[in-house]
């Protein structure tokens, strides 16, 4: 921190309302933020987490009309299942609203108002993108086409989503319309611009002189754009739903989604605090922080802060925009038009009680400074050998001694040994280190300190062998539970901002009312204090609920092969008389074995109706077993000249075809048919 702030304002990138949140927004905005915010409330220092849906934008529009529904339908479904999911996930929101809500059509009306009156905006007539067919200008989404930059085929008209390049609809090559497929025409349109280059050198000096500590993904990017020269950028669309551009003679057009979707944040606040919402964001001693994901980085770091200049009245600019990269999905993007993607909503449902280990290993695993993978095994694997083995375990062991020996009560700390002493210390450092990440927003690191007190519990538990010790020493056995204690106890307050649930079990076992984090690492922990049962904090994953999963994703993978499969081109055209010199017949398998030594290979030896089976060597062994196809009738060529292959002499090809998702299925009769009957 450059200086110390009187209160802190968080805000975390607002989900479009077209669908469920998955586990990429979870890693890259949302626990992040709320792990901050846990962290600076149980500090004691004033801060407020503002959330909320993004209603408007094309891709609502789209899906409702997908859907044959209305956009309100679509956002008010989505809206309360993202609200719900986030709630029982822990996401600890001060406010989760929305932008077609009336106070943010107000605020957003409002800004454009005062930045129009104030002459902050050009007014142009342009060339954009028309559909000729569906009759209305296409707004970015409306349109796709190749990307000039990587060639991705399927590029947005306003960001390309596998190489992150920010783009115009004009700039796509081979542009379609997304609503009817037709080839769209430019047509002269009127809109409002924000002069982004008017506040160049002040955003340059703000960031790249002030904020040389952003993270180096964000400070990257932004030097990138304001090295290319800033440009104005409209504001406004050519579009029915949204919030209404709120001048004369703008009908039909409405706020561009990234003029009025950050004004949300606004808004929100307004709704949380009318009385005192200024005071979140027009007080030099507020620190506001914007929790994005990398795609956002420009709108965040560009556009929203030069519309906070352009506005005046004392607006804030962001004190920090750490922007984590992207999650994938075992090894592939997760796309939600591909349904690549763990959704939050169906997670709860199939882990319940769950939150914590799905918040523990999208931290563990966040793609803070290069993008990351997601996959079944590690979620599993964290889970039982860290959470369940490490922390749990040793939180379990010492309630449990302590309830064998002691009536469940926390003995008192008798005289101090020096491994007890140096507990503490290692506490202290665990403390320091772990706050510094907080404060640093380096949370994976972070985790690893707050782990770090589990796993020095159990050294310290291993070490000290208290169930040998009491047959000799009890005294001894006292001082060593009670240190476990203190050490459960910071366990509970160093986990709370990663782990609620966990954390609040945990400080119920041991009776902590109200965990500060200047508890953390002393002895909060009164002797006589009278402990919880013993309660497993995480249960084991077991390998079939891991398959579950993963047998699914194998199923959308599948899926999507299908959909996004072309056929191969039609081959030269023949005549008949080429094509009546294939003779291809039916047989029945009578016999069919693997080629020793040859992975792919299936020896047939085949019923062809002449009475001498005949021998057909087939590289289809990766997608059958052999005890498929005995008895099968299959389709072969009969007059295909010898061929020794792996020392066995094949007669001919059994045909097959090559499905979408690479699988060969060997072409068999509808019918049973006579063995040597010809195809015709």
């Amino acid at each position: 921190m450059n200086k110390e702030f009187k209160r802190t304002l968080i805000t975390t990138a607002l989900p479009y309302t077209n669908g469920p949140v998955h586990i990429g927004h979870l890693a890259g905005v949302y626990i992040p933020a709320d792990i901050y915010a846990r962290y600076l409330r149980l500090a004691g220092r004033p801060v407020i987490m503002i959330g909320g849906s993004d209603e408007h934008g094309v891709p609502i529009t789209l899906k409702a009309k997908a859907e044959g529904v209305t956009p309100q339908d679509i956002v008010d479904r989505y809206h309360a299942i993202i609200k719900k999911s986030f709630e029982e996930l822990g996401i600890s929101f001060d406010i989760y609203s929305r932008t077609t809500s009336g106070i943010h059509h107000e605020t957003a009306s409002e800004f454009f108002r005062h930045l129009y009156e104030k002459g902050e905006f050009e007014e142009k007539t342009t060339e954009q993108l028309y559909d000729p067919e569906a009759k209305q200008f296409l707004a970015d989404r409306y349109v796709t086409g190749e990307c000039p930059i990587c060639h991705n085929p399927n590029a947005y008209g306003d960001q390309c989503e596998k190489c992150g390049t920010s783009l115009n609809a004009t700039d796509l090559i081979n542009p379609r319309s997304a609503i009817s497929g037709a080839v769209p025409e430019l047509r002269p349109t009127h809109h409002w611009y924000l002069p982004l280059n008017k506040w160049e050198p002040t955003l340059r000096e703000w960031i790249l002189n002030g904020h040389k500590e952003w993270k180096s993904n964000v400070y990257g990017q932004c030097k990138s754009w304001l090295d290319l020269g800033l440009q104005p950028r409209a504001v406004s669309r050519d579009l029915s739903w949204g919030v209404p551009v709120p001048v004369e003679g703008a009908e039909g057009k409405v706020l561009y989604v990234w003029f009025d979707a950050p004004i949300g944040y606004i808004s929100n606040t307004k709704e949380l605090l009318p009385d005192s919402w200024e005071t979140w964001w027009k007080d030099p001693e507020t620190r506001i922080i914007n929790f994005i994901g990398k795609d956002n980085i420009v709108f965040h770091c560009i556009v929203f802060p030069s519309m906070l200049m352009a506005y005046g009245d004392n607006f804030q600019l962001p004190d920090n925009v750490p922007a984590n990269e992207f999650l994938n999905l075992e090894g592939d993007k997760i796309s939600t038009s591909r349904n690549w993607a763990v959704w939050l909503n169906e997670y709860l449902i199939d882990f319940p009680g769950k939150q914590d280990v799905l918040r523990y290993v999208l931290t563990a695993n966040a793609p803070e400074t290069k993008d990351n993978d997601f996959t079944w095994r590690d979620f599993q694997a964290r889970n039982n050998n860290e959470l369940a083995a490490i922390l749990g375990n040793f939180v379990n062991r010492v309630v449990v001694l302590t309830h064998k020996y002691f009536d469940g009560k926390v003995p008192a700390e008798g005289k101090l040994l020096d491994i007890d002493r140096e507990a503490y210390n290692e506490m202290q450092v665990l403390k320091t280190s772990l706050t510094e990440n907080l404060e640093n927003f380096h949370f994976r690191e972070a985790l690893k300190d707050a782990m770090g007190f589990a796993r020095l519990g159990n050294k310290y538990l291993q070490e000290c062998e208290p169930w040998k010790v009491f047959k000799i020493e009890p005294k001894r056995v006292e001082t060593v539970l009670n240190v476990c204690a203190q050490i459960c106890a910071s366990i509970a307050i160093a986990t709370e901002p990663f782990m609620p649930f966990a954390a609040t079990k945990l400080a119920k076992i041991f009776s902590i009312a109200d965990m500060q984090w200047d508890m953390l690492a002393t002895k909060p922990v009164a002797a006589g204090t009278a402990l919880g049962q013993p309660e497993l904090l995480f249960e084991k994953i077991d390998d079939e609920t891991i398959k579950k999963q993963t047998d699914r994703l194998e199923e959308i993978k599948k899926q999507n092969a299908l959909k996004a499969y072309k056929p191969e081109p039609v081959k030269a055209e023949i005549g008949i008389p080429e094509f009546e010199k294939l003779d291809i017949r039916i047989g029945t398998v009578l016999s069919c074995e693997r080629v020793p030594k040859a992975d792919k290979l299936l020896k047939f030896s085949i019923d062809d109706g002449t009475g001498t089976p005949r021998t057909i060597v087939s590289g289809i062994a990766q997608h059958y077993q052999p005890e498929q196809l005995t008895g099968k009738q299959v389709c072969f060529i009969a007059n295909l000249a010898p061929a020794k292959i792996r020392g066995v002499v094949s007669q001919g090809m059994i045909l097959s075809a090559l499905n979408s998702d690479g699988s060969l299925r060997v072409i068999s009769p509808a019918d049973k048919a006579t063995n040597g009957a010809q195809v015709k």
